[in-house]
């Protein structure tokens, strides 16, 4: 079932077509809310925005692509609760943590990847909010820049110049080590 179908399914009533959606999107979801400062409540964070995404279908754009749309309500949820914890949104990037599926070969490649990694995490958690979430939702979530600017309630030509900033700053940081 692709989702507009899902979505026509389930504002008619049909609980298992959104269930289909919401199985389809919960990894993502979780993923953008971590990655854009949610960190330990990102669970929380995702069942909000599902449940308020349910709430408010029928004002879902039909013809419009439904992970944006989700993506963008996630993006709120993690905006509202950073801003409820007063203060400014904070990366809790798990990256550096997970596993390569394929490590290197030798121990000391192993090292220097990992050192790579970390310079470039604590790079981008240095970055202004704004560039910050466009460089995640563009390379850790691997969004069009259209999407990006869907999500993140942006022009397009916002997406670009704050990716496009937010990369000359990171080669500049991890550049200089």
């Amino acid at each position: 079932m692709d989702d507009d179908e899902a979505v026509t399914r389930a504002l008619a009533g049909d609980l298992d077509a959104y269930e289909v959606l919401v199985t389809r999107y919960s990894a993502v979801a979780h993923r953008t809310a971590s990655l854009l400062g949610a960190a330990d409540e990102a669970e929380d964070v995702v069942q909000e925005a599902f449940v308020k995404a349910f709430r408010h279908l029928k004002g879902f754009r039909r013809g419009s692509s439904f992970r944006p749309w989700l993506l963008r309500i996630v993006a709120n949820e993690t905006h509202d609760l950073t801003r409820s914890r007063g203060r400014r949104s904070d990366l809790a990037l798990r990256l550096g943590r997970e596993r390569e599926p394929y490590g290197p070969e030798d121990p000391q490649s192993a090292a220097v990847d990992a050192d790579g990694r970390s310079r470039l995490l604590e790079a981008v958690r240095a970055l202004p909010h704004g560039e910050r979430e466009a460089v995640v939702c563009r390379y850790f979530l691997q969004l069009s820049e259209a999407e990006t600017a869907e999500v993140l309630g942006v022009r397009l030509g916002t997406v670009k110049s704050r990716t496009f900033r937010a990369l000359r700053r990171l080669r500049e940081e991890v550049g200089r080590e």
